[in-house]
């Protein structure tokens, strides 16, 4: 495989060509040693907010354990299997991994627990909604460089980062799927009045590759942290016809093997038989399309990168038995409230005592403004890792749960 300027492997026609890219809202020379989309990469890497998920939720709260996946190492393994499919089916490396390691940015503390909580506390101020949180993470709350706020990402960086789950709008320009109840978030469409990232259009196919990375990590890790915290066992797992073939080859094999390899076995198939077909159903699609450069990919129509019809049905009884046996266990369930308790603290301290967040944070802050008020308490909490948001809460409660 022939290699390009900056290490930059080959690209299909289709890909997102970091050499046409449509640009950064602020105007920057280019790197002599880096593309654009490498640029982005490191940028997202040397971010607070990217140092930030080591210490935030996957599903355990950090001291339940050393070996459960936070949100750092969910999004370091995101990036790998998101590096492997865009390496197979052609498209820039560079970009997938980009979006792979952003798109938690905008994650609370405690994990989906505190997005629901967060969300709750800002019905009326516009609600919250981490994909929009990211965007806002990434375009003005990072403030590291002189000459602007955020991170000044490129175009396809953003419109990847925000519309890696499909478009926001319909064609007639209505709120699609998730968001036609409530609407886009103000925060996506305050950006996009800056620069258009064509919400009605799907993402390029390095997004896509990043969304599919997503669903295989969290299914593979989240199989295994189950098992391991002992929330159910091993041969539960039958239910899921996938899985149970899975173990049966496992089985054949390897008759005897002890339960710790057996579980990296199965966790290593999992991701195995995923990636491989996405790979297939994504070359069977664009060979389908035929696309001749990225915005084919982006006016397709349905996604290109993604399951066949068999393993979305796989994924999908995969997450229906998580949710059952893992998401909802009552262990599980008993934090999740602790740390609801904990956030909605905060959140009606901060909300009544700005004065009581760090001094940047109350800057420029009109007491007299309740939803710029709300959204400047959410910013803060958001930012949050577990551990700062428990020492926190110590600091200005008397009581605090133990999230155990």
């Amino acid at each position: 495989m022939s290699v390009r300027p900056f290490g930059e492997r080959w690209r299909a026609p289709y890909a997102c060509d970091p050499g046409a890219s449509r640009g950064r809202l602020f105007p920057e020379a280019v790197s002599p040693t880096r593309s654009e989309f490498q640029r982005d990469r490191d940028r997202i890497i040397h971010s607070s907010a990217f140092r930030r998920l080591k210490h935030k939720t996957q599903v355990f709260v950090y001291h339940e354990g050393d070996h459960f996946r936070t949100r750092l190492t969910h999004t370091i393994e995101v990036s790998q299997i998101a590096r492997a499919l865009a390496r197979s089916l052609g498209l820039d490396e560079d970009l997938a991994e980009a979006l792979a390691l952003s798109h938690d940015l905008g994650h609370t503390p405690f994990g989906h627990t505190g997005e629901d909580t967060l969300d709750e506390c800002m019905e009326g101020f516009g609600g919250f909604d981490h994909n929009a949180q990211a965007l806002r993470v990434v375009a003005r709350l990072e403030r590291r460089y002189a000459e602007y706020d955020g991170l000044n990402l490129t175009w396809e960086t953003l419109e990847g980062l925000v519309k890696h789950n499909g478009p926001l709008l319909d064609a007639e320009g209505r709120p699609t799927l998730r968001y036609a109840a409530r609407g886009v978030p103000l925060a996506i469409l305050e950006y996009n009045a800056q620069q258009d990232l064509e919400l009605a259009t799907h993402a390029g196919g390095e997004a896509q590759a990043a969304a599919i990375a997503d669903d295989i990590a969290y299914d593979a890790h989240d199989i295994d942290d189950g098992l391991r915290a002992g929330l159910f066992r091993i041969e539960e797992l039958r239910e899921v016809p996938f899985l149970a073939g899975l173990l049966a080859e496992i089985d054949a094999r390897y008759p005897g093997l002890d339960l710790s390899r057996r579980i990296h076995e199965l966790t290593r198939r999992v991701i195995t038989r995923f990636v491989e077909d996405v790979v297939a159903e994504g070359e069977r699609r664009i060979a389908a399309l035929s696309p001749g450069k990225a915005e084919d990919i982006r006016q397709a129509g349905d996604t290109v990168v993604c399951f066949s019809k068999p393993m979305k049905e796989a994924d999908a009884s995969i997450k229906r038995f998580l949710y059952a046996h893992m998401y909802r266990h009552p262990d599980v369930m008993r934090v999740r409230a602790q740390a609801d308790d904990v956030l909605r603290d905060l959140f009606r301290r901060f909300k009544a005592e700005p004065e009581l967040m760090p001094e940047e944070w109350q800057a420029d802050l009109p007491r007299d403004d309740e939803p710029r008020l709300a959204r400047r308490v959410a910013d803060y909490i958001a930012g949050m890792t577990d551990r700062y948001a428990i020492l926190e809460h110590r600091r200005l409660f008397d009581v605090t749960p133990d999230l155990r």
